[in-house]
């Protein structure tokens, strides 16, 4: 029997644990110095905001991992050993291994700022940080947050539950605009305004200013300006957390390099999740995708490949999904902030400011490229299955009804945006299908 050891109890780690079982009795210890147990990362925020409490995160009893002769242990690994095959932790022990899986997630950007390490300063990635959080947060009146990501935006829509008053500090000109197109950007933008956060942009930090106390009590701009405050949350990005392994004779670039089957230049030791990037990635994939969907599937596939099943990794249709305060959004396929030489767009937006969709297709023969949507749930199969067949855009929108996937009684859109489309294209008018969605929602 071997002996498999998994670093990290994120999403990656423990999906390959779980798979690895399904697949065989090999015995499976999962380390982590941060929890003892598998939790829902996403919800942290909603442990802040007071809806949910730590064991709410939870997606299995804490009795599951027993049931399924799955080993926990509570340590930071503090050294990777390859040719012992041995993993030195913080208690002082040495765990040995046969076959070694890395998913050690990311930790916040830190980019050098003078004060960045001051009391009252900190990212949020971890549970650590969440409980830092509650610390630095309590009895403050103002915070800054740096950098304009989906963790910037929740950290906004956290701190403004307690009545905290937030200024957010973005250096482009519209937000997220390095990833969301324009339009998109500037809705989510002023619903951040909406929810009484101060939304700087164009604006950058010089420093951190600490008081007589030590702790925080400003924010020099790179204007000069300085902005007072009690609390700084630094959300400029993550990067994978690999410094334990640097002098391990691991290659590593940003992240750790792997091939197609996860597989590192050691032998038998594998990354997955935040912190594997790959040597040669997909056609239109980054090196390192610090995605909660793409985590689950380089588990799924690193347990097939330990299990004698080598599998690539295939992860199909790009998606991705997120909340911005009230407005969920979801992407499939590849929509990238400014159009392609090849590509053409669709973009409807509802008077009330916080619905709104984007189809980008192919300018020559109107293939479906990409769907951006905000505030409007779409079918993930049924999108992924649209872009899969390559449909065009005509198909698109003559069957939209069957896409939607908004609750009962919600006020559906498909006649409007399909109006819409046909002003932009009036030499080839669609008409929506007749069917069991159209009757019921006309």
């Amino acid at each position: 029997m071997r002996k498999i050891a998994i670093i990290g109890n994120g999403i990656s780690g423990i999906t390959a644990a779980r798979h690895l079982r399904k697949l065989g009795d090999d015995e499976i210890v999962v380390i982590s110095g941060e929890t003892d147990h598998f939790f829902a990362r996403t919800a942290l925020m909603y442990i802040y905001m007071g809806h949910m409490t730590y064991e709410h995160t939870k997606p299995y009893e804490d009795w599951f991992w027993t049931k399924n002769n799955l080993q926990l242990r509570r340590a930071w690994v503090q050294e990777l050993k390859p040719e012992e095959k041995q993993l030195l932790l913080s208690t002082g022990e040495y765990l040995s291994y046969d076959q070694l899986i890395i998913a050690t997630g990311s930790k916040s950007n830190m980019f050098g700022w003078p004060g960045q390490d001051l009391p009252g300063v900190q990212g949020l990635y971890s549970y650590q940080d969440l409980e830092l959080m509650e610390e630095n947060t309590r009895n403050i009146q103002k915070a800054v947050i740096v950098g304009g990501g989906l963790i910037g935006v929740e950290m906004a829509e956290m701190l403004r539950t307690r009545n905290i008053a937030v200024d957010l500090l973005i250096r482009e000109q519209e937000f997220w605009d390095v990833v969301l197109p324009k339009e998109e950007a500037s809705l989510i933008g002023r619903h951040i305004v909406e929810h009484h956060v101060n939304l700087r942009k164009g604006t950058e930090i010089e420093k951190i200013v600490a008081g007589d106390n030590g702790r925080v009590k400003a924010v020099l701009t790179k204007s000069g300006e300085s902005i007072e405050c009690q609390y700084v949350g630094l959300t400029v990005g993550v990067s994978p957390n690999i410094n334990f392994l640097k002098g391990s004779g691991m290659e590593l670039d940003r992240g750790v390099l792997v091939d197609p089957y996860l597989r590192t230049n050691l032998t038998d030791v594998y990354a997955i999740g935040d912190c594997a990037q790959f040597r040669n990635p997909l056609p239109n994939r980054r090196p390192i995708e610090q995605v909660w969907y793409t985590g689950r599937m380089h588990g799924e596939t690193v347990a097939r490949t330990i299990m004698g099943k080598d599998t690539a990794y295939k992860p199909g249709i790009w998606f991705n999904s997120a909340k911005f305060f009230d407005i969920e959004y979801q992407t499939y396929g590849h929509v990238w902030n400014t159009l392609k030489e090849n590509e053409q767009q669709f973009y409807w937006e509802h008077p009330d400011g916080i619905k709104c969709i984007k189809f980008v297709y192919h300018k020559e023969n109107h293939q479906l490229l990409g769907v951006n949507t905000f505030g409007i749930r779409l079918r993930h199969q049924v999108l992924d299955q649209w872009l899969q067949d390559k449909r065009d855009i005509f198909y698109v929108m003559k069957n939209l009804p069957e896409a939607n996937f908004d609750p009962e009684f919600y006020t559906r859109h498909e006649k409007e945006i399909v109006t819409c489309f046909n002003q932009q294209h009036p030499s080839n008018p669609v008409i929506l299908k007749s069917g069991i969605f159209s009757r019921l929602f006309s």
